[in-house]
């Protein structure tokens, strides 16, 4: 009606934002909402962040709210933990999560377990978050992903963003959150720019954790992943929809606890499932939602196996021919689909 008067509403103003500037506004905005907020990791503040993340804040807040550490993940982890403990509100930062591996005590027997051993008493209101998964070019030893790791743990909640938007809204809803939560990020998205909604854009946005989204909707196949495999399923999805395939593509964003309702309505739809994820096969994330899916009622709609795309099952080679040969490639993801659909 209002088109046939003459009047032409303007559409809400998106912008393009990078996954990296959509995590330094969220930073910026915690640290202004919440003086109990502080930021601490390996050159966070003179030095801006290793990946810039941090760009700017050391300057605004100060050494009290974003704090440089020695090189010492069990240390500086400790002293986060502790901090959340008495009440503050840290957000600490691993340069990889690889070094997690440095400071997992603290991560899993001393922030993960505390609120179940206390009877609720104490709570961990912590993040943890940095680049998690194969980079480029960084061998073995800095491209582990850890989504299967820390989601097998109670007592973490673990998300794993994709776009801009889930970064920002994930990482506010983090830190807000009074559990110790694992943030999962990927180095190879933070310069990576995507449409970020007027909404998304207000101090108030958060994406809640525990809730999947659907990117894109489908009625042949379901699509399951998480981090920047979501991007590879939704290039396969365009492929294959060329060829009368039809893929619904679901972001996880969040690991643990996971949104196997969103999942299983989707395969009620489709009638078939294929996950998709950076990490190894053996105990992963694909490997939990098939036996999920196994165990509930979505598994009476299935008309064919589940398939899982992964990680190559060996450490990561350094050469890049064969670092793309371990990593799911959006031509391994359509022959999944093929393979699901027997087509």
């Amino acid at each position: 009606l209002q088109h046939r008067r003459g009047i032409h509403l303007s559409a809400p103003a998106a912008i393009q934002v990078t996954v990296r500037d959509a995590l330094n506004q969220a930073l910026d905005e915690e640290l202004e909402r919440d003086e109990r907020v502080f930021l601490l990791g390996e050159e966070v503040a003179q030095y801006d962040g290793a990946y810039k993340i941090s760009r700017g804040l050391w300057k605004k807040y100060g050494d009290k709210r974003v704090i440089d550490t020695p090189i010492s993940e069990m240390g500086f982890t400790g002293i986060a933990v502790g901090a959340a403990m008495a009440g503050l509100r840290p957000v600490c930062e691993f340069m990889t999560f690889n070094f997690s591996m440095q400071a997992i005590d603290q991560v899993i027997n001393s922030a993960a377990k505390t609120c179940y051993m206390s009877a609720g008493s104490i709570a961990v209101p912590i993040v943890f978050r940095g680049p998690n998964g194969a980079s480029a070019g960084v061998a073995a030893q800095h491209s582990q992903c850890f989504a299967a790791w820390y989601g097998h743990c109670p007592g973490l909640k673990v998300v794993s963003p994709w776009s801009s938007e889930d970064a920002k809204g994930l990482l506010k809803a983090s830190i807000r959150d009074d559990n110790p939560v694992v943030m999962l990020e990927n180095e190879l998205l933070y310069g990576v720019p995507f449409e970020m909604s007027e909404q998304a854009q207000s101090k108030d946005f958060i994406v809640p954790i525990g809730k999947a989204k659907i990117e894109r909707q489908g009625t042949h196949v379901t699509l399951v992943s998480h981090s920047r495999p979501v991007g590879h399923c939704l290039e396969a999805a365009a492929v294959l929809a060329k060829e009368g395939v039809e893929c619904e593509v679901i972001n996880l964003r969040t690991i643990r606890p996971m949104d196997i309702e969103t999942v299983e309505a989707s395969v009620v739809k489709t009638n078939h499932l294929v996950t998709v994820e950076g990490g190894w096969p053996q105990f992963g994330v694909g490997a939990e939602i098939c036996a999920r899916i196994m165990e509930g009622s979505a598994f009476n709609y299935l008309d064919a196996p589940a398939v899982r795309v992964t990680g190559a099952d060996v450490p990561m080679p350094y050469a890049k021919i064969l670092e793309d040969n371990c990593i799911p490639q959006v031509k391994d993801i359509i022959f999944a689909v093929k393979k699901a659909l027997n087509v």
